[in-house]
């Protein structure tokens, strides 16, 4: 996202990627209203939602009376959450990236190591097959996820914070008279989401940390019973989990470097603060970083201004909200667990309550379509850019 929005400012920009493809499995595939937003100002809300997807609007919650949340409630175009593959997300993104012709994407890309002139980063050195290869740049963006090399070789020093939970996933069968949209519940001491995926079910089990050995060695049937008793719709297709081959494992934390820049260098998205997977929060926050990082740089990378002052002015805007929305879901995922891994079935009394007042709920609602404060593209940004590639 920051590449193309770079490239159509006509600042020249080289995207480099690790993978001979975009396609990942079960990665973050959720692209929030906030998301949809942002490409709308841009106008490729249509053609991203011309591509195959689902859209979220409801998440029912196992509460009594039944709970039920809408993002019908919210104001706006984009009343849904979309579920896109990310391979597909990716793939429209580049593609239209390399439209204007001072975006350049280089796959098999592996960064080894900084460029450092006088302790600035000056650039980087990457392999592509037998071969290492060099880039000198004005500015070097991190934006390589929650094991960041960028990070790790720019010695950006980070703080852990403690997550109470891993999380599982796999995928079962969906049925044409399913429920729509996200349902969640609790069973076996575990809290289960399901997401509606068109043609199947993409299933989190949130579960203590730690104790994904001891599950494993209990067989699959536990989780095949956890499940059936969270969502009892899918009762019936339990049994199409045969192993545990069918399940990924993440070791979910939580931390942010302390400094997210030095001279030459920015990280963002993952490498800069990991999010919880609970609520999608990192392909949101990544993308509002990204748009944050455009609108402050793009001026000054153009003109030959830019300074560590636009580095830190990305930090200050996007640090405090990456900080609220980091704690606040630690405590909230953190309680949920707790009352399903003590035998409860259903969210703590006080989680139902405030869900059932409007003002409340509709709070809940927007701030998980939108983030904390949500990021606008700069208008000058947005404008349709006057040069691009010819079609070949």
């Amino acid at each position: 996202m920051l590449a193309l929005l770079l490239a159509r400012a006509n600042v020249p920009v080289v995207l480099l990627e690790s993978g001979s493809d975009f396609d990942r499995d079960f990665r973050g595939d959720s692209l929030h209203p906030a998301i949809m937003e942002v490409l709308d100002q841009l106008g490729l809300a249509d053609d991203c939602l011309a591509l195959p997807h689902s859209e979220i609007r409801t998440a029912a919650l196992p509460t009594k009376p039944p709970l039920s949340l809408s993002f019908g409630e919210l104001r706006g175009r984009f009343q849904f959450m979309t579920l896109m593959p990310q391979r597909h997300f990716l793939e429209f993104l580049t593609e239209k990236a390399s439209q204007y012709p001072a975006f350049t994407l280089i796959m098999n890309a592996t960064v080894r190591e900084l460029i450092l002139t006088n302790g600035q980063v000056v650039g980087v050195r990457y392999s592509s097959g037998n071969s290492l290869h060099e880039i000198r740049a004005v500015l070097t963006v991190g934006a390589d996820g929650r094991s960041s090399t960028v990070r790790r070789k720019a010695d950006l020093a980070s703080a852990a914070y403690g997550s109470a939970i891993d999380v599982l996933w796999l995928r079962l069968s969906r049925k044409t008279a399913d429920p729509e949209g996200i349902v969640a519940g609790g069973g076996e001491g575990m809290m289960i989401l399901a997401a509606d995926r068109r043609d199947l079910w993409q299933i989190g089990v949130i579960i203590p940390k730690g104790t994904y050995r001891t599950m494993r060695s209990e067989g699959v049937e536990l989780l095949r019973r956890a499940i059936a008793a969270a969502i009892p719709v899918l009762a019936d297709r339990v049994r199409e989990l045969e192993d545990w081959h069918q399940v990924a494992m993440l070791s979910v934390r939580a931390d942010r470097v302390k400094k997210w820049y030095r001279p030459g260098l920015l990280v963002i998205g993952d490498a800069a603060h990991v999010m919880s997977p609970v609520a999608g929060n990192g392909i949101n926050y990544a993308i509002a970083d990204a748009v944050a990082a455009a609108n402050i740089l793009a001026a000054p990378l153009g003109n030959g201004s830019l300074t560590t002052d636009h580095l830190a002015a990305v930090q200050r805007r996007r640090a405090w909200p990456t900080r609220v929305t980091q704690f606040a879901v630690a405590r909230v995922q953190d309680r949920l667990l707790a009352a399903f891994s003590g035998g409860r079935t259903r969210p703590p009394r006080l989680v139902r309550i405030a869900l059932c007042l409007p003002l409340i709920r509709r709070q809940a609602i927007r701030i998980a379509a939108y983030g904390i404060r949500p990021e606008r593209v700069d208008p000058d940004l947005a404008d349709p850019p006057r040069q691009t590639k010819e079609r070949q």
